[in-house]
């Protein structure tokens, strides 16, 4: 007959709830229990070098053990009244000698009345050993605690003030890739509604057809207004429309293609990050009597890499001097603020193309 196996389930509840129970303390309490059980443990074993019996051991340390727990206590308050700043000036230094010596004093006393009442002393020990050295003892362990104890407020405050810095350049950084984002609408809504503008006296149909796809690109961006960040396929379908009012535009001399491969799809993409370099494409690509204008989304090696290429030569997709390249320059900061040290850009010429390379490592920042 095999034994009975043991339920371990009774332990395991057990400890699921003294760990919950744990976790729960403040750290105070919890970093109080570490250090103080580590010191009694300490101060036990000492004892039982001292008075070979373990009965008075544990019945000194026991009531050592307490008092140490709610004098540290009661010094923290002092030291939360007295010195709010976490620095060990003079002042904060005479502080914690009082309250250590206090603190030890009042330790040694406990001890020596309930050693004597008891008589567990020995008569032959000196004062020193009676009361001197366990003050020293107890001064250089209220010290010690005193000292972590501004050491540990040191870092949680020194912690604390770095996440609000990070907090508040989170907000100040999400505060400017929304700038740079609205930035880019009024650019192209001028841009589309001039040319709309000139449709109209000739191509009145055109024109319209022009409202119509500005409209359906209108919606992708106020869809997408309150999030930074889109999918690789959304990206693409509101490059497409604005493609379609460009080709209202411009008619068969503007051929247009979007790939966008399957794996890269559902990439998370800074939301109309590819939009001014496929208007300067189209701005700055020379016609003659077609301009095309491609863009290749692709996913490979944990990175987006896009490419979008116009016909033309790189000098004169170059904006004059006295015109501030916004789109370019659009592009160009929101990758430092969406892809810090994790994306690669260029414009090169690849026989008589003009090639905008992108590489996005990452989620975007701002997600």
């Amino acid at each position: 007959m095999e034994p009975p196996l043991l339920d371990a389930n009774p332990i395991e509840r057990a400890a699921g709830a003294i760990g919950a129970r744990w976790a729960r303390l403040p750290g105070f309490w919890q970093a109080q229990i570490v250090g103080w059980g580590l010191f009694t443990l300490v101060d036990l074993i000492d004892r039982g070098l001292t008075y070979r019996s373990l009965g008075i051991s544990l019945l000194l340390t026991s009531l050592a053990a307490p008092c140490c727990v709610l004098l540290s206590t009661a010094m923290r308050t002092a030291y939360e009244r007295q010195s709010p700043s976490n620095e060990l000036t003079p002042r904060t230094l005479i502080l914690i000698a009082l309250l250590s010596l206090g603190s030890a004093t009042t330790v040694v006393s406990v001890l020596f009345t309930v050693r004597h009442l008891a008589e567990f002393g020995d008569a032959r020990w000196s004062t020193a050993q009676e009361v001197v050295l366990p003050l020293i003892h107890y001064v250089i362990a209220f010290a010690a605690w005193s000292l972590c104890y501004f050491w540990v407020r040191a870092e949680i405050a020194e912690r604390a003030e770095h996440r609000h810095a990070l907090r508040a350049e989170a907000e100040a950084l999400r505060a400017e890739l929304e700038e740079l984002r609205l930035q880019l609408d009024p650019h192209f809504l001028f841009n589309a509604l001039n040319g709309v503008a000139e449709e109209i006296p000739e191509h009145p149909r055109a024109a319209l057809a022009m409202l119509r796809d500005l409209t359906a690109y209108l919606r992708h961006s106020l869809a997408s207004i309150h999030q930074p960040v889109v999918t690789a396929s959304v990206e693409a379908d509101a490059l497409a429309a604005y493609l379609r009012v460009q080709q209202a535009r411009f008619g068969p001399r503007l051929r247009t293609r979007i790939e966008v491969e399957p794996a890269a799809a559902g990439r998370r993409i800074a939301s109309f990050l590819l939009q001014p370099l496929v208007e300067n494409a189209v701005k700055h690509g020379i016609r003659g009597n077609a301009l095309e204008v491609t863009v290749e989304i692709r996913y490979a090696l944990g990175a987006l890499w896009i490419e979008i290429a116009n016909g033309g030569t790189l000098a004169r997709t170059r904006p004059p001097r006295n015109r501030a390249p916004i789109g370019l320059e659009n592009v160009r900061r929101r990758l430092a603020l969406h892809y810090p040290d994790r994306h690669e850009f260029a414009l090169s010429e690849r026989g008589h193309q003009v090639v905008a390379s992108l590489m996005l490592r990452g989620e975007p920042c701002g997600s």
